[in-house]
């Protein structure tokens, strides 16, 4: 829980810190690719209502789960970069677990007894870049989720989107 809240703390940090920087110039409407993670992997799409403001989806795999998961993100300029964003957001998830499943968690075995359904809260902070001279973008970032219907608990996911852009 220590972690939760130190991450959570460097996330206000760094958005208080783009409160002064430029925003972010999106050089691509709509995003299509894939997903890894250490979670789970899956299809993702982003979509940018402006040019700092996305909305991004999930439809995430993993053995005997399927999830799907949204997210409401603010886009930022990074390191002077145009085509480097940093991006925050929130957002929840709603998916579907069959058959009985191990899993490690923080480090602790984790195991789900029966069939049920996933629903929860989720955060994600990241870092894009959009490949100058290609319609590529690329992202590496951060996502706690809670989950609530089977748990409570929180898992933290490391994964890197590789998308399409148009």
């Amino acid at each position: 829980m220590k972690r939760f809240f130190s991450i959570l703390a460097l996330a206000f940090l760094f958005t208080c810190g783009w409160q002064q920087t430029s925003f972010a110039q999106a050089n691509y409407a709509t995003g299509l690719g894939i997903r890894i993670g250490g979670y789970e992997n899956g299809l993702n799409i982003k979509y940018f209502l402006d040019s700092e403001t996305a909305l991004e989806g999930v439809l995430g795999f993993r053995p005997g789960v399927f999830n799907v998961t949204g997210f409401y993100e603010k886009h930022a300029v990074a390191f002077a970069e145009p085509s480097l964003n940093w991006y925050y957001g929130a957002g929840a998830h709603i998916g579907a677990i069959s058959g009985d499943r191990y899993y490690k968690s923080y480090g602790k075995d984790r195991y789900y007894a029966n069939d049920g359904i996933l629903l929860g809260a989720d955060g994600i902070l990241g870092l894009e870049w959009q490949v100058t001279d290609l319609p590529i973008s690329t992202a590496l970032d951060l996502h706690p989720r809670l989950e609530l219907a089977r748990g409570p608990f929180l898992n933290l996911e490391l994964a890197l989107s590789v998308r399409y852009t148009f």
